[in-house]
């Protein structure tokens, strides 16, 4: 097997956690389907053993593997939802940060401009 890169090992605990849930996820729905790891591994290209590691939510399991399991069961659409702008909560929080700024700034300007004794 190769070599993992570091950051695997260093993966935050949420994040394995949230891979091993998905893992299930992906196992119950090759379940549900009633495909056994040969079967399911032999469509996507895989071994079963590297099969039962994307079940087990490995990280070392590419991004490929999983998007490719997804598609198979008709999910491939909500890869890209994933990381839609919309839910990106840290930016959305930046731009209202932003905006705040640039609103505050304007009404010193304005409040000076007062102040002056020109309104405009």
């Amino acid at each position: 097997m190769p070599k993992q890169p570091e950051a695997i090992h260093q993966l935050p605990a949420a994040v394995l956690a949230q891979m091993r849930v998905l893992g299930e996820h992906l196992a119950l729905a090759r379940k549900r389907r009633r495909e056994s790891r040969k079967v399911w591994a032999g469509r996507l290209g895989v071994s079963e053993p590297t099969l039962a590691r994307m079940e087990r939510g490995d990280p070392g399991v590419s991004f490929g593997l999983i998007a490719t399991a997804l598609w198979m069961m008709g999910r491939a659409q909500a890869l890209a939802e994933l990381a839609a702008p919309q839910h990106d909560a840290g930016a959305l929080e930046d731009a209202v940060r932003a905006a705040s700024v640039r609103s505050v700034r304007k009404r010193a300007s304005v409040a000076a401009r007062l102040e002056q004794g020109n309104p405009g």
